[in-house]
């Protein structure tokens, strides 16, 4: 059985200014206005226990963290990189017996994205008072790390951002905030740009604004985008919501369609 007797602090601790720990597009540790400098082995740690939302066994972070050593040298990279994490002095991890965690004054970008993610997809969320910022931008999760941990969260967060802006797009077509609408369809299309579905509520968000040559636009740049990235063509549900614009487009004398 291992011991552990490294000096992670168990209380909170007094900072000089925010603590801010951002994961997507690269690893950025600040704290008020400066950048807070650690070792690669104290941010993949930090970014560990930042994409968890419970406390971890410390064998099981040190397993995961060193997959490719002994347990007792895994242990004690562990205790290495607590020991390096804590010098810096700032309140960043906590330690509950055999658990560690992240320490609570820490702000992630990740896991406020993440929570705006999950309101958008429980539904009744304000869209007049939400603030879509995070959603709308880019960035990748951990985009410098490849360890396995690193991959599966990131995949995760891709999803569940994808499907958040695409539940987001439709309430806000729902609700006439098409401008909004169309920004959300345009970063979920961005993300996945073969997805159907995305391209679909972006379409429709085209529609509802009453720009028909824009929608046509845009179906048409993803049927050659499946032709010939996949060599398939769109789905009956994609055709079905485009007929009305393609066939006043073949046949401007057939007179004006209303478009659902």
């Amino acid at each position: 059985m291992v011991k552990y007797s490294d000096p992670v602090a168990t209380a909170p601790m007094t900072a000089p200014g925010e603590i801010r720990l951002s994961l997507l597009n690269g690893f950025e540790l600040s704290c008020g206005h400066q950048n807070v400098c650690l070792p690669l082995t104290g941010q993949r740690l930090l970014a560990f226990l930042a994409v968890q939302d419970h406390p971890l066994v410390r064998l099981f972070v040190a397993a995961t963290l060193w997959p490719d050593t002994s347990e007792d040298r895994a242990c004690a990279s562990l205790r290495s990189t607590l020991w390096r994490i804590n010098r810096s002095g700032l309140p960043l991890i906590t330690a509950t017996g055999q658990r560690l965690a992240l320490a609570s004054p820490v702000l992630v970008d990740v896991r406020e994205t993440v929570a705006l993610a999950r309101r958008v997809l429980a539904g009744g969320l304000d869209v007049e008072r939400e603030n879509f910022l995070s959603l709308f931008s880019p960035g990748q999760l951990l985009c410098d790390c490849y360890d396995e941990w690193a991959l599966l969260e990131r995949e995760r967060f891709h999803q569940l951002r994808l499907h958040a802006l695409e539940q987001l797009c439709e309430d806000l077509i729902k609700r006439g905030r098409v401008g909004q609408a169309i920004e959300a369809g345009l970063a979920a299309v961005a993300t996945e740009p073969l997805r159907e579905s995305a391209q679909r509520l972006l379409i429709r968000s085209h529609i509802a604004e009453g720009n028909h040559v824009e929608a046509l636009r845009r179906y048409e740049a993803y049927r050659k985008l499946l032709r010939n990235e996949l060599g398939i063509a769109p789905t009956s549900q994609m055709e079905d919501l485009v007929r009305p614009l393609v066939a006043i487009r073949d046949d401007p004398g057939a007179g004006r369609s209303t478009v659902q």
